[in-house]
């Protein structure tokens, strides 16, 4: 998934090093600069709410509306795309840009680190602790989710290189039901290697040494395991794998 992730977001992590989390909030002297507001209105708009810290996304959007009537449209396209990570990329409370998120946007913006990876770690986090301990909705990376999921659960006779011209031209996905869909299907009716993926090279199957990949999110950490991406490029396995390389991390 982080391959086919990256391609469906269109940030293939390629030669980027991927954004990790390092656990601590950007300084809000590094955010002033590029938001263009001081330190201090930060600081005193800063909230915390549910224990998520972060600013309040209707103070940044004020700040971009000024700078539009300016014209000053690189610092504009720039707190336009903090406002995309913060609500869109990795979104954790409404109304409010993550403190997390914005550390992600730095990382971006000044490094070109990719943030696929810390996205999919929190998409797996979401599923662990949310879902299926509190039986709670999904809210995060719907989208990119939704495609990933028609791209392997409908065969499509036509190859599209881009994965969302190919879900565009998907038309079952709009007359399935998906419950019925989701609850009887089987390995052996999985298009485990999308169309849209033909070609394409490059892909993780092992992480020096260790057994397993870990990811790192804004929320925790977590491991996948690469030896599984043998089966879903189609190939077989030979044999079952060892149980080291299929021991959940999980912080």
């Amino acid at each position: 998934m982080v391959e086919e992730f990256g391609e469906i977001l269109g940030c293939p992590l390629g030669g980027r090093k991927p954004y990790l989390f390092s656990g601590f909030y950007p300084l809000l002297a590094r955010i002033s600069k590029i938001v263009q507001i001081s330190a201090q209105e930060l600081n005193r708009q800063k909230q915390v709410e549910n224990g998520v810290v972060g600013i309040p996304r209707k103070c940044l959007e004020a700040k971009a509306r000024i700078l539009a009537g300016k014209g000053e449209w690189a610092l504009f396209i720039d707190i336009l795309a903090l406002l995309i990570f913060g609500g869109v990329l990795f979104p954790n409370v409404d109304g409010l840009v993550d403190l997390a998120a914005i550390d992600a946007f730095l990382a971006y913006h000044d490094h070109k680190e990719s943030p696929v990876v810390s996205m999919l770690a929190d998409l797996y986090d979401t599923f662990d602790r949310r879902c299926e301990k509190s039986s709670t909705t999904i809210f995060c990376y719907t989208p990119t989710l939704y495609v990933w999921l028609v791209s392997h659960l409908f065969c499509q006779e036509v190859r599209h290189a881009c994965p969302l011209e190919s879900h565009r031209s998907c038309t079952e996905k709009g007359r399935a039901n998906w419950d019925q869909l989701l609850a009887n299907r089987e390995g052996a009716s999985v298009n485990w290697f999308p169309r849209w993926k033909e070609g394409i090279t490059g892909v993780v199957i092992s992480c020096g040494g260790f057994p397993n990949v870990p990811l790192i999110g804004t929320r925790g950490c977590i491991n996948y395991n690469p030896v599984l991406v043998i089966r879903q490029l189609g190939y077989p396995m030979r044999g079952a794998p060892l149980e080291e390389e299929l021991a959940p991390v999980i912080s």
